[in-house]
């Protein structure tokens, strides 16, 4: 064995104890979520941990002390040691109170608590080889997932990913129609017919609770006398005459993803268009040893592989694909033209057409 450099081996503790602290931070993040604290931070300026407590709606102060000292000891939340009073920057409040903020990261932490819960199974079928269904992780896993993805969706699909593809918008403003395949919860099919009244939008997705709670929003959001939500695989719709067909964060998961190309191909327009967003990644491993890859692996190894190595053929993409084999799927289905039309700090927009 080589010796040990002790310089080397105090900076990767170091490196390990920042780690372990997120990593312990998520439970107590997830109860000031649920507890509503970040809200009462912001809304109520500096203030004592017993001020909190009773701010947040009369709870326990030696909880909510101890509560206020993790977050503070993350610079997750500030603490003035004179005041012993405890804020929210408006930095750290994009983060944690802002709900339309692209940074809101409540999803975030119910998928790292999804994919605990999910590790039994994952475990399990690395020594199978078998895959792991979609929803069957964790207890409510699309829900966290929709969480996780909606402020990128809502700062993003109408200001910047739908107006990057070339003449979409103008369709979409005449009236279009319109499938989300792999639309989930729904968020992203909402958002684009909110946009877009005069078009006509269909939601397909093959997890039949995620299409159940896509049909209550749209409820919610009086919107279920335009959109449709409806239980299918992607290469089992049989509805076809779209102007745009879109794919949100959800190719990489599939399990026939070529096949699936086919499909879109066979029920998209002649002069239609495929819209893919799927997470940024370099197309070498090299190029995603990142914060961001990091990420994206572990939730590919927990969650994305396991889906598609549970479907027919399970290709098993990943979640760091990359674009040279998202293109390589994509022209396999019969697209002659594709196209990067967008990049953001966390997702690509591919454009492809016949």
């Amino acid at each position: 064995m080589e010796q040990v450099d002790e310089n080397k081996l105090h900076a990767f503790v170091g490196k390990m104890l920042g780690d372990l602290g997120g990593a312990y931070s998520v439970p107590t993040v997830r109860i000031g979520f649920r507890l509503e604290l970040f809200d009462a931070l912001k809304d109520g300026g500096p203030m004592t941990s017993d001020e909190l407590a009773e701010r947040a709606g009369g709870l326990a102060p030696r909880y909510i002390r101890e509560w206020a000292l993790a977050q503070a000891a993350g610079g997750y939340i500030d603490y003035d040691p004179e005041t012993e009073q405890f804020s929210l920057s408006p930095e750290q409040a994009m983060v944690f109170a802002e709900r339309d903020s692209p940074f809101y990261l409540a999803g975030a932490f119910d998928l790292a608590a999804a994919m605990i819960e999910g590790e039994p199974k994952v475990e399990n079928s690395m020594k199978t080889g078998t895959g792991v269904r979609w929803g069957d992780t964790a207890e409510c896993l699309f829900c966290a997932t929709g969480a996780f993805f909606r402020p990128g969706y809502a700062n993003n699909i109408v200001q910047n990913w739908i107006p990057s593809l070339d003449g979409v918008a103008a369709k979409l403003e005449d009236g279009a129609r319109v499938a989300d395949i792999g639309c989930g919860v729904g968020f992203s099919t909402l958002l684009m017919a909110e946009a877009f009244p005069k078009s006509e939008f269909v939601g397909f997705d093959f997890h039949e609770p995620s299409i159940e709670q896509a049909r209550r929003h749209a409820r919610d959001h009086g919107l279920d006398d335009r959109v449709r939500f409806e239980v299918s695989t992607a290469k089992e719709i049989e509805e076809d005459g779209f102007d745009l067909i879109t794919f949100y964060d959800c190719l990489h998961d599939m399990g026939d993803p070529r096949g699936c190309a086919r499909h879109v191909r066979e029920i998209l327009r002649e002069d239609g268009t495929w819209m893919i967003v799927e997470p940024i990644a370099g197309d070498r491993p090299s190029d995603n040893m990142n914060p961001i890859g990091r990420l994206y692996y572990n939730a590919s190894t927990m969650l994305c592989v396991p889906t598609s190595l549970d479907q027919e053929v399970g290709e098993g993409l990943g979640a760091q694909a990359g674009e040279a084999v998202l293109s390589d799927v994509v022209r396999s289905g019969g697209f002659s033209q594709v196209r990067r039309a967008a990049t953001g700090p966390f997702n690509m927009v591919l454009e492809a057409r016949a």
